[in-house]
């Protein structure tokens, strides 16, 4: 009997065993999964998937700028793919020139060359998500496609007026967090990117102008906080955003706010379900138009509907990459009232980076410009954004004229932009432990149930704060975040097979449950990919340091 159970205890053994190397976390089988998934995320014009929208339910249509020629795989790709050719109505000069809801129909705005997708239902090229892309390309030696990339991000602004939320119209009056001149940087120093410096010079010479056509969208008035000197995010839009397939969302914020009263900031607004002509004229100004949208029209619950300025809010937190949050409010919706320190530590890093561009070019007076913005920003940003007595970045309301009450993730940016001095570094890094958990680093100390709250952390927040905390010397904090988070995407990879766009911290896990806002944990994924790449960069240069050192 004894030998019977030793046989069975042995047998059962195996199976454990086999069945937890099975799941064990493998970064070779995650680099793997990478290398498979540069492919599969690649789109291009010729590729019939990537016309394809999973967000909206319409046929397909490719909208061409204005006065563009019909490229001839285009024609084909129309035929073949039984795909709309359209031609934008009107050549854009500026963001927000043309508005999306005077078009026919909604549609994927033409680029000339393949880029690499997010994944899942974000089936397009997005803007911030594409700095950590190329950041992956690059790591990897696909320098080409690193290229194409931030060559069609180029396209966008001489085309359609900025470097868009992501290649689609109803994108066309907001954009994203500005990465433009990052992305140029890191392609430029990509292997295989360009046959010689030479070739990277001429590049640059014509990059350079539309780089600086895109950082003006930000001096914009539309985009200026206030009186401080700072920018904000904001949409040139008003009302829902077009590309909500229902009225679901909205609906599920006026129910939150209805049953958190003390926490309305004055979103709501009374309003009828089927407002007659009266009521429709004066919901145009006060929440938004019911005969122009269906969205609006289906935006109500128990007697209110959302105001104007919560729709701006909305829409600028769109623009931020953070929807969903409860940092700049329920919802965001006060996100467009806050000179952000995210957003200000990259143009901070932009206007540096034209700087350097317009030296590498010979342009000493715009080198000097660009030197002299940088510097006034900076002050700027220690005046209203810098919290000596807390030791922390703070954003700041500059309607309320006070700073944010809660931590964020973004207080780690001016350490990546440069624009933090060696004693505001050393504060802030004081202050790891508000966000790193088992994990990597969480948004912040906030459970609100919303994506970009804690719980959750996301690549390209933990790579800006890792990068930016080895550059100011602080390498044991950036490696041992670097094996937390890569130790996170390994975990889960081994769990399900599959890569995440964001993960819970506390779990350090893709275990993510969320309450406001967006639900989905969306796979695929993109940024996630590249930063893994990057922090395995990291940790491999750190190894490869002492052997340098020892050697002499």
């Amino acid at each position: 009997m004894k030998n019977v159970r030793r046989i069975a205890f042995f047998f059962l053994s195996l199976a454990m065993a086999a069945t937890a190397a099975a799941v064990a976390p493998d970064a070779a089988k995650t680099r793997a999964y990478i290398d498979r998934a540069w492919d599969t995320l690649t789109r291009s014009i010729d590729d019939c998937s990537a016309l394809v929208d999973p967000k909206i339910a319409a046929h397909p249509v490719l909208y061409l700028p204005h006065g563009l020629a019909e490229p001839a795989n285009v024609a084909r790709a129309g035929k073949r793919c039984k795909v709309e050719v359209r031609t934008l109505p009107r050549r854009i000069e500026r963001l927000g020139e043309l508005d999306p809801l005077t078009l026919p129909a909604q549609g994927l705005l033409y680029l000339p060359h393949p880029y690499v997708v997010p994944g899942g239902a974000f089936n397009e090229m997005y803007g911030w998500d594409s700095y950590f892309i190329v950041l992956g390309l690059a790591a990897d030696r696909r320098g080409a496609l690193a290229r194409d990339m931030v060559d069609n991000a180029l396209f966008e602004v001489e085309h359609y007026g900025s470097v868009l939320n992501a290649n689609r119209t109803y994108y066309l009056t907001r954009s994203q967090p500005p990465f433009l001149t990052a992305m140029m940087a890191e392609a430029m120093r990509a292997p295989g990117a360009f046959r010689d410096a030479a070739e990277r010079r001429a590049w640059l010479a014509r990059a350079y102008p539309l780089a600086v056509r895109n950082y003006a969208i930000w001096t914009r008035p539309e985009h200026q906080a206030g009186d401080t000197g700072l920018a904000r995010y904001f949409d040139l839009g008003s009302g829902p955003v077009p590309e909500m397939l229902g009225a679901e969302y909205y609906r599920g914020v006026i129910a939150w706010l209805l049953a958190h009263p003390s926490e309305d900031p004055g979103y709501l607004v009374d309003g009828s379900e089927h407002p007659d002509a009266a009521e429709a004229a004066r919901l145009k100004t006060a929440s938004c138009d019911v005969a122009v949208s269906e969205v609006c029209a289906g935006a109500w619950a128990d007697g209110h509907r959302l105001s104007a300025d919560y729709y701006r809010g909305d829409r600028a937190m769109r623009e931020s990459g953070f929807d969903t949050n409860f940092h700049f409010g329920p919802y965001g919706g006060s996100t467009h009232h806050y000179a952000g320190v995210g957003l200000n530590s990259l143009l901070y890093r932009y206007e540096r980076d034209l700087h350097d561009f317009a030296e590498r070019l010979g342009m000493k007076e715009d080198a000097a410009r660009w030197a002299a913005a940088a510097a006034k920003r900076k002050a700027a940003m220690d005046k209203y954004l810098w919290r000596a007595d807390l030791g922390m970045y703070r954003d700041y309301d500059f309607v309320a004229r006070k700073s944010s009450g809660q931590p964020y993730i973004t207080t780690f940016y001016p350490l990546w932009a440069g624009a933090a001095s060696t004693e505001q570094a050393a504060a802030v890094e004081k202050h790891l432990p508000v966000f790193e958990r088992m994990g990597g680093l969480t948004m912040d100390d906030r459970r609100s149930g919303a994506q970009w709250d804690a719980p959750f952390g996301w690549a390209p927040t933990n790579w800006l704060a890792i990068a930016g905390l080895d550059a100011y010397g602080f390498r044991d904090d950036a490696q041992r975040l670097a094996r937390k988070f890569l130790g996170t995407v390994d975990r889960s990879l081994a769990a399900d097979g599959t890569i995440r766009e964001k993960y819970n911290m506390e779990l350090g896990n893709a275990e993510v449950e969320i309450t406001a806002g967006y639900t989905q944990n969306v796979i695929g994924f993109g940024w996630t990919n590249g930063v893994y790449l990057k922090l395995q960069q990291l940790l491999d240069a750190a190894r490869r340091a002492p052997q340098r050192a020892a050697g002499g």
